[in-house]
């Protein structure tokens, strides 16, 4: 990928996923549920050109600053996304890890 690659990442609602295009062209999402005051992000799927890229990471930082203005918690299920806020700290995000059995 390079520099002049425009990503957008938007909010589909009724598909209950956030989005990711790279150059106009879809590139990957993330699937979640909306529950009451909580947003579980379940799954992410970036497609395999752009992955290596700032793709993914891109969508997840993007995604989850939508999540922390909407003052919903998220509950990270997917291993992507978990990970990420392991690694990075979202400004204003609650985080509720689920329980591991």
């Amino acid at each position: 990928m390079t520099e002049s690659q425009n990503i957008q990442v938007s909010r589909d609602d009724a598909a209950h996923r956030y989005t990711v295009n790279v150059d106009g062209e879809p590139a990957g999402f993330i699937d979640y549920i909306e529950g009451d005051g909580t947003l579980a992000m379940t799954h992410t799927e970036v497609l395999e050109r752009y992955q290596g890229t700032a793709t993914a990471r891109t969508l997840a930082g993007e995604a989850l600053t939508d999540v922390a203005r909407r003052g919903l918690a998220v509950i990270p299920l997917c291993p992507y996304i978990a990970r990420y806020l392991t690694r990075t700290e979202v400004d204003d995000l609650t985080v509720l890890w689920p329980e591991r059995s």
